[in-house]
């Protein structure tokens, strides 16, 4: 282990353990009695109860979608199987907060707990339908065949065989969602929705730092991390690798026979629904105001800083990613699962606790930072370093170290060897990561209102300002820009997710 790498992945670590370390300092400095006075009100419990009652809505009917559509567009002969798979991913490229703002802006009466479930789940179900259909790709038709020679109906064999075969694929995905909808401002703030992350910046937004807001901040993660522990409690210890690659052939395809069109009202109504309404109603609204709707110069002052916190914030959060990465794939142990396990576990904190903690430490100890660009591009650190260590690791374990191994042998030294070799050949996975940050920070809205400087606007803050005016034409533009600028983000996804047989 180099001690330049173990240096730079303690440094990182001890910042990713900055939120962790807020929510406990807040604890400790408010006192039980402030603490209890503010945590044991009526109106946080109630608060509590509708993001729970959300959560509890929202991940199973994601599910129930997810799976519907995997298994029309992977084990029936729905026509135009290819088509309809696109179309259930792409939801991802249109951000939740401006697809709230297409149903609000067409149906100004939706509001309350429902509305927001529906658009939840339209928004989000694309994050358990790939894992889905990812492990659905890779099992063995072999086992389904069996079942099907014991007599089981093609029914049967999906509930028995198949489903708890997608049991990983499954969990992960609805953990995701889960942190999402506990993360998720925008959408539920347009729909009149309130839950935690709506509450807690809200009293941020009323009072700077003050105790209301960090000590519900508490709250907000607890549940965070009770999504966790269930998660990790139903996935338990069962084994689901086997040994071999399993038949090579695609598996048996279930005919729909006189229902097909009946079926494929299923992912017509999810493409119209999360698809065609948002975008519709983007295009409405730009066609109504005209060419003077756009606000070219405020659209690209937007997309510049938009584009540099991407880029700047996609190549610090891949730096920072590497050497955790590299030591995990290269050299493994358990200081090394300790470093990675701590880098990870900001993964599970709402960005509005990133923002929290450091509204207050930049307020307290370093106070030339507040506001500045700086602070926004280390928010952006800590929220997205799971995604980058995820996507470096993975690519510098698919490169053999023999390969740096035979570089050092014939007279390079090992750090040229590991830039030229390995990091060249990972390169194109490292930058599908890089991509996947660079999206990320295109529409997190969150903490960027918190924490980013007087005047910077973004297209995901310009499009918030607009919409708080209730100018529907003006934000429209913003809106498509996102859009535009997320879907390389599905082209990835979806590539990942097929491309895996």
């Amino acid at each position: 282990m180099h001690p330049a790498l173990l240096g730079v992945a303690l440094v990182v670590a001890a910042l990713a353990l900055v939120p962790a370390g807020f929510v406990v300092w807040v604890l400790v400095q408010s006192g039980w009695d402030t603490a209890a006075s503010l945590l044991f009100r009526p109106r946080v419990g109630e608060i509590l109860l509708a993001t729970l009652l959300l959560q509890a809505l929202a991940i199973p009917l994601c599910v129930g979608l997810a799976l519907v559509l995997a298994w029309l567009t992977e084990r029936t002969d729905l026509p135009a199987r290819a088509l309809w798979r696109w179309l259930a991913v792409a939801p991802l490229a249109i951000p939740a907060f401006v697809m709230a703002y297409a149903w609000d802006s067409t149906f100004p009466m939706l509001r309350g707990l429902w509305p927001a479930v529906g658009i939840s789940v339209l928004a989000y179900f694309p994050l358990v339908y790939l894992p889905i259909i990812a492990q659905l790709r890779r099992l063995d038709p072999a086992v389904e065949d069996v079942a099907a020679t014991l007599g089981y109906s093609p029914a049967r064999v999906f509930i028995l065989v198949v489903l708890p075969q997608l049991r990983l694929a499954i969990l992960g995905g609805s953990l995701l969602i889960g942190l999402h909808l506990l993360a998720e401002y925008g959408l539920y703030v347009l729909i009149r929705y309130d839950t935690l992350t709506v509450a807690i910046v809200n009293q941020f937004q009323a009072v700077y730092d003050g105790p209301a807001a960090n000590l519900m901040g508490i709250v907000l993660v607890a549940c965070a991390l009770g999504l966790l522990a269930l998660e990790a409690a139903l996935r338990g210890k069962r084994r689901y690798a086997r040994v071999g690659g399993g038949a090579a052939r695609h598996a048996p395809v279930t005919a729909l026979g006189r229902g097909r069109l009946l079926w494929m009202l299923v992912p017509l109504a999810t493409a119209v629904l999360a698809l065609g309404l948002p975008l519709g109603t983007l295009l409405r609204w730009i066609s109504i105001g005209g060419v003077e709707s756009w606000h070219l110069p405020e659209l690209a002052a937007a997309l510049g800083q938009s584009s540099f916190y991407a880029v700047a914030g996609a190549v610090l959060v891949t730096l920072a990613a590497l050497p955790v990465a590299w030591m995990s794939a290269r050299a493994p142990g358990p200081v090394q699962r300790a470093l990675e396990s701590v880098h990870l576990q900001v993964g599970a904190l709402p960005g509005v606790i990133v923002a929290l903690a450091l509204v207050a430490i930049t307020v307290r100890v370093a106070l030339p930072l507040y506001q500045t660009a700086a602070t926004v591009l280390l928010a952006y650190v800590l929220l997205f370093l799971p995604r980058a260590i995820v996507s470096v690791r993975a690519s510098l374990a698919q490169v053999p170290v023999e390969l740096q191994n035979g570089a050092v042998a014939l007279g390079r030294t090992p750090f040229a060897a590991a830039l030229g070799v390995t990091l060249r050949l990972a390169m194109p996975g490292i930058a599908a990561g890089m991509a996947l940050v660079a999206m990320g920070i295109v529409t997190e809205l969150t903490a960027t209102l918190m924490l980013s400087p007087i005047g910077t606007e973004t297209l995901a803050t310009q499009f918030w300002a607009r919409t708080g005016e209730f100018d529907h034409m003006g934000a429209a533009p913003f809106a498509l820009a996102m859009v535009v600028l997320s879907v390389p983000l599905c082209v990835i996804l979806h590539r990942q997710a097929t491309g895996s047989r």
